[in-house]
């Protein structure tokens, strides 16, 4: 199989990556918030968008094609912020098994 040809311009947007972090609440429960890890260079393409009632509201579902130099720290669970923007990693992929680039999908916050 062929390298995937990933053009390093692309990767012109700057993103910090975050990861989420529990901390007990006293109650049983945890409160989540994030830490940032990293800022890099990524690509974003969005893929979909998709509606849908519930609970009589209608959700907006949006996700995109987030491609970036391979780092360790991104993972699934972590997620993207640039500007007001968050998007949260759903699943990640060496698309060429390179260790180059990886590609993940994910999901923007509201």
């Amino acid at each position: 199989m062929a390298p995937l040809f990933v053009d390093p311009g692309l990767l012109r947007r700057r993103a910090i990556l975050e990861r989420p972090v529990e901390t007990s609440d006293g109650a049983g429960g945890a409160r989540v918030s994030w830490v940032e890890v990293a800022e890099l260079s990524i690509h974003v393409e969005p893929v979909t968008v998709a509606a849908r009632e519930r609970f009589e509201a209608r959700e907006m579902r949006i996700t995109h094609r987030v491609t970036c130099r391979r780092r360790d720290e991104v993972q699934r669970g972590a997620r993207f912020r640039f500007g007001e923007r968050r998007l949260a990693i759903l699943a990640v992929s060496d698309p060429d098994e390179t260790g180059r680039y990886l590609v993940c999908r994910c999901e923007e916050a509201a």
